[in-house]
Formats: structure tokens, C-alpha cells, sequence
């Protein structure tokens, strides 16, 4: 089964977040396997002998059957990348359109998921970091076999975020890391692109490569409501607008797709991979932007 086929709503509905990891990473790696898209970590490289007090994890057990000897697999690409995944629980990614879809902070839980399984199981540390406009929680960086339920154990209890203040939990953020590696950010960025390009700098100043997944819901981008509706700024629940969408539209894209090249810009100065997706795209986009990604810093 290969996650392209699977939407984000019918993961969701399976509910338990470590069934859901696994089932996508699983499923990607079988579609990577069967398309052209050679080079994933975990490729086989060759034999060498084990050495005692090794982990047996990739001793191949069907050449000690033959050879009555302990032969270990090498992999291509075994690094020791350190990550860190960067989850906004702000109220604004508490949005959803449709109640068949994913919110953009469900759809934001099961690709962190998803992606820690997949460092983690090509050996790399992978952290967590949960904010809003303050830090709510975190998991430092280690590639221990019980670091996966730490971090689906935090996911799975996420905080109820409040407002956004990318700009200054990011500065926060970059001073904490003691480490140079990779930062995965993943937000909708419902902040000023000035603000967002600053905190994203700092990470930059200090070594760290960085790819952003922006996710936004398919509404988001369209506006495509019918009939009048009534809309709440979720982080300032005061503030209501009533109004006729069709009469708005032309307008709202045209500021909505302003403000995203205006983010756009700011990634490409920064030399910083932007993946813009929504909460209908499957996961399969994410992950292999994620090891194109590691690809070039392998």
C-alpha cells in the first residue's frame, strides 16, 4: 500500500497516532521502493563482520544459517543527523473546513509522527519542539529506541495553543539547540513573513539547515464558501466578520497569494525549502521532500 493513495482524512479516522506513523512510513517506503527514487538511507551497501557487543539489529540472520558466522548490513547512507521537529499548536492551526478533513493541527501531528519514525528508524536523534507564541513542550534530540514514544506520547497530548508569535519563539528556539542540524518546521506561518524570515535566520546563522512545511487548509486558499457566512478569528475569538464570500473572493486571493510570495521570498533569501501543502494532500509529498532533503546534507 502506498500512502499516494491514502487520504489524510481515511489515516485520521484511524485514530491511534504510533498505528498511523507506522502505517504511512511503511506504506511510502513501499511506493519509494517501486518508483525511480534511488538513494534512501536505508539502502543496502554491503556485508561486514560483527564485532562483539554490537546491536543485532542488522545482523542478517539467513547468512549466519549458512555461514555460521555473524555478518552485519551496512547501509549507504548511516549518518548521525540530528533533527528537530517544530509543531505550531497555535489556535489558528485549530482550523478545519470540513469535518471530513483533518484540522491543519491534526494533519500537522500525523506528519510529525510520521516523519520521527522515519529518522529514527534511519538512525538518526530526532527532537521535538511544541509553541505557540511561547514554548508549551519539548523532547531534546536522541536516537534511543524508546525516543518515539516520547515524542508520539507529547503528540498525542498536544497543548491547547493560543495566539502566534513565530518571530520570537523561533529566536527562543534557535538559542536552545546545542547542536547544528536539521530544523523541520511545520505551521501554517499566520504571521507577518518578516517576522517568520527573521526566526528563521537565526537557525540559519547558527548552522542549521532548515525545510518549513506550510500547511494550510484547501478553503484557505480558495475561499470557496457558499451562500453568506460568518467568520472568527480563532486566536482573537472577539473579532467576527460577516459576509458574502463570492463578493470577497477576487480580493482575498489576491491578498492570500501577496502574503504567500511574500513568505515564498523570504525561504529563497534564506536558502530555506518552503513545502506548501494542505490537509487533503497525502503524506507521501512531505516525505520525500524531507529525504530530498537529507539527500543533499548526507
Amino acid at each position: 500500500m502506498s500512502t499516494a493513495t491514502v487520504s489524510p482524512a481515511e489515516f485520521a479516522a484511524l485514530g491511534r497516532l504510533d498505528l498511523i506513523a507506522r502505517l504511512v512510513v511503511e506504506g511510502f517506503l513501499v511506493g519509494l521502493h517501486r518508483s525511480p527514487f534511488h538513494g534512501f538511507s536505508s539502502e543496502f551497501a554491503e556485508y561486514r563482520a560483527c564485532f562483539p557487543g554490537e546491536p543485532v539489529t542488522h545482523v542478517d540472520w539467513r547468512v549466519y544459517a549458512k555461514s555460521d558466522r555473524l555478518y552485519r548490513k551496512v547501509f549507504s547512507e548511516e549518518t548521525n543527523l540530528r533533527a528537530t521537529l517544530l509543531v505550531d499548536c497555535s489556535a489558528s492551526m485549530g482550523y478545519g473546513s470540513d469535518a471530513a478533513r483533518p484540522t491543519k493541527l491534526a494533519y500537522a501531528r500525523l506528519l510529525a509522527a510520521s516523519l520521527a519514525r522515519l529518522l529514527l528508524r534511519q538512525n538518526d536523534a530526532v527532537g521535538l519542539e511544541l509553541f505557540d507564541s511561547r514554548r508549551l513542550g519539548s523532547v531534546p534530540a536522541r536516537a534511543v529506541r524508546r525516543q518515539l514514544f516520547e515524542i508520539l506520547k507529547h503528540l498525542d497530548d498536544l497543548p491547547a495553543g493560543r495566539g502566534t508569535a513565530l518571530g520570537p519563539v523561533l529566536h527562543e528556539v534557535a538559542e536552545r539547540l546545542p547542536r547544528r542540524g536539521l530544523v523541520v518546521l511545520i505551521s501554517d506561518l499566520m504571521d507577518s513573513p518578516a517576522e517568520v524570515a527573521d526566526g528563521l535566520r537565526h537557525f540559519r546563522h547558527r548552522g542549521h539547515e532548515v525545510i518549513v512545511f506550510q500547511v494550510l487548509d484547501p478553503r484557505e486558499l480558495d475561499l470557496d464558501f457558499k451562500g453568506e457566512a460568518r467568520f472568527r478569528d480563532l486566536e482573537r475569538p472577539d473579532r467576527t466578520l460577516r459576509l458574502e464570500p463570492a463578493h470577497a473572493r477576487a480580493a482575498y486571493r489576491e491578498r492570500f497569494e501577496a502574503w504567500r510570495g511574500e513568505v515564498r521570498g523570504a525561504c529563497r533569501r534564506e536558502r530555506i525549502d518552503l513545502v506548501e501543502t494542505s490537509t487533503d494532500t497525502p503524506f507521501d509529498r512531505a516525505l520525500l521532500a524531507y529525504l530530498s532533503k537529507r539527500r543533499r546534507l548526507a
